[in-house]
């Protein structure tokens, strides 16, 4: 396990977030090989959060009683109740980030179901027609061919009637 983790900062109090340059912590990564985090100086929770989104291990965000305090920490820090905020959205952000694979998730199903693009008449197309380009479109119908289908279709004889707005399916077309 490593023993150290390499803090990006900012040594302003309080420090713009424009004068952060996050990505650094990528270039220090690769350079040290160890673990990145930000030692985050700027008002808010924001630049942290973005932090924590490119790849911070760990945040150092300071904590005041008061923030009116004199002293340059007591401005940039957080008082008890917002840096537990300040948590929870870390953590939510650390949730979002994922696994990295690119690949639906098991909720997505009904909506899939639903807002997948099928192909479909555009207009009643007789038994033995030459089926055209603007004969076929694409609509929000749930299951049945794939707009990309669309290719396979186009120049191909119809061999059936088919109604306007009827699901398209390969075995109608010769």
């Amino acid at each position: 396990a490593n023993e150290i983790v390499l803090l990006h900062c900012v040594s302003n109090y309080p420090a713009d977030p424009a004068d952060c340059n996050l990505r650094a912590m990528e270039t220090m990564s690769q350079a040290f090989g160890v673990p990145i985090g930000f030692s985050d100086h700027t008002l808010g929770s924001e630049t942290a959060l973005a932090a924590v989104a490119l790849g911070a291990a760990v945040i150092e965000k300071h904590v005041t009683l008061d923030q009116k305090r004199s002293g340059p920490d007591h401005a940039a820090s957080m008082d008890a109740r917002n840096f537990s905020e300040f948590v929870k959205s870390i953590r939510i952000v650390e949730s979002a980030l994922g696994h990295g694979r690119k690949e639906p998730i098991s909720t997505e199903a009904d909506i899939a179901a639903v807002a997948r693009r099928v192909l479909v008449a555009a207009c009643n197309i007789g038994a033995g027609t030459i089926v055209e380009e603007r004969m076929i479109v694409a609509r929000r119908l749930g299951d049945g061919l794939p707009p990309i289908a669309k290719r396979d279709i186009i120049g191909r004889r119809a061999v059936q009637s088919i109604d306007k707005g009827n699901l398209l399916r390969l075995e109608m077309f010769a």
